[in-house]
């Protein structure tokens, strides 16, 4: 098949139309995990919630299924990609490049750990962005992930349909 062949796509069908009743219950799910972690940032005065977080919703309440979804790949995902931005950023420093490299090594390390969380790609850059110190590991990557996650598991069994998580590790 030639290249231009293949940006044409396969020409596949769109998703089905998701429920109303489906979108009101992602709806409510997403709104009480970052409600939480939003209220823990403005009661505490510390850093609860980061925008990846946003994005593991989706994930989370939207498509409970989804591998992408599961606590190892939340927890794991967000913890690696975070991790690998601190290292690239403390011990290499603030460059183009090494932000590249801090992104594509989470990559791999969460490909190698079976631990993909496409939301957590996002990490590197907003520990560059915001230039975080290695508490950024702990508050909010990892409790804010540990808070959604356990949101994820309450509210994901209300519905009569669903069975969250299909694995822990």
């Amino acid at each position: 098949m030639s290249y231009i062949k293949k940006i044409k796509g396969n020409k596949a069908e769109l998703p089905p139309k998701v429920k109303a009743i489906e979108v009101a219950f992602a709806f409510i799910g997403a709104f009480i995990a970052i409600s939480i972690v939003a209220y823990l940032t403005d009661s505490y005065e510390n850093i609860f919630i980061m925008g990846s977080f946003g994005a593991t919703c989706v994930l989370l309440f939207g498509f409970s299924d989804s591998p992408f979804s599961q606590p190892r790949n939340i927890f794991f995902g967000h913890v690696i990609s975070t991790f690998m931005g601190l290292f690239f950023l403390h011990l290499v420093g603030d460059y183009w490049w090494s932000l590249a490299l801090a992104l594509a090594s989470a990559i791999a390390v969460m490909l190698l750990t079976r631990t993909v969380h496409p939301p957590a790609g996002s990490n590197p850059v907003i520990v560059f962005i915001m230039g975080s110190s290695w508490e950024f590991l702990f508050l909010p990557t990892a409790l804010g992930a540990i808070i959604v996650i356990l949101v994820g598991v309450f509210y994901n069994n209300l519905h009569k349909k669903r069975v969250y998580p299909n694995y822990w590790i």
